[in-house]
């Protein structure tokens, strides 16, 4: 299961029934659990650790050094669920600062050339389309969507089955449940595919629908649109999450 060409440290760990292709290399203090597979030329190195089957396609990198110029060395890491995959080129850097992590979680689809910069947080079930690129801190929550050739600021978080058009230029948060689009990215309406792909109730839907005219079609601040939001429409776990989304926002909200 491990091609004669490949270069695996004496020091890495690698789980059972690991497939691991041509001129793969695999560094020192990489931990593969089990069942992952690495088709040809993959490089995974730093302190870097896979859950169980992930798929990484050829030239993909895995936990290499930041880019970021305020590196100064120590033990930054790499954490990757399970159940993940990364096609061709995909780069996923280690975090910047010593005792940092990136992090990844499971059932991602990371499709070709896309960048994972130092210290994101990606969370579930994510999908970022071809030569997505997401900036050092960004925080991507569950079934996100992030289209072709868009690109995220630092420090930016993308809302909860949020979607992303492609070729997007994200500078603030993008709010769970809706769709971001443009350059920069404006919210222009809720996600309504992605709810219906991923079981959100009707009733669910319809309130925020109704959040979504409140917070960008009616010109209100943000914290008088939160109030009515919070006074008008239920308690459902759905509303509550983009109020608090949007309340803990540092550097607002795409409108």
């Amino acid at each position: 299961m491990i091609h004669p060409t490949a270069i695996i440290h004496s020091g890495a760990e690698i789980g059972p029934d690991c497939e691991i292709g041509p001129y793969c290399v695999v560094g020192e203090h990489v931990v593969l659990g089990p069942r992952c597979r690495l088709h040809s030329h993959v490089v995974v190195d730093g302190h870097t650790v896979l859950g169980e089957g992930n798929e990484i396609f050829p030239f993909a990198c895995i936990g290499l050094k930041t880019q970021d110029l305020k590196w100064q060395g120590g033990v930054t890491r790499t954490e990757i669920g399970d159940y993940n995959t990364f096609r061709e080129s995909v780069t996923v850097h280690s975090a910047t600062g010593d005792g940092e992590v990136t992090r990844v979680g499971s059932h991602n689809h990371i499709l070709a050339y896309c960048h994972l910069a130092h210290n994101v947080t990606v969370g579930n079930y994510v999908i970022m389309s071809n030569v997505a690129t997401l900036a050092g801190h960004v925080v991507v929550e569950d079934y996100a969507v992030v289209g072709g050739l868009a690109a995220v600021h630092q420090f930016c978080r993308i809302g909860k089955m949020s979607i992303i058009g492609g070729c997007s230029k994200v500078v603030q948060d993008v709010p769970p449940f809706m769709l971001a689009d443009g350059n920069p990215a404006e919210t222009r309406t809720i996600n309504k595919v992605g709810m219906e792909r991923n079981g959100v109730s009707e009733e669910a839907q319809a309130a925020l629908r109704q959040a979504y005219k409140i917070l960008f079609r009616e010109g209100l601040t943000i914290k008088n649109a939160l109030a009515r939001i919070e006074a008008e429409l239920p308690r459902l776990p759905e509303v509550v999450h983009l109020v608090e989304f949007v309340q803990n926002s540092q550097r607002g909200i795409c409108k």
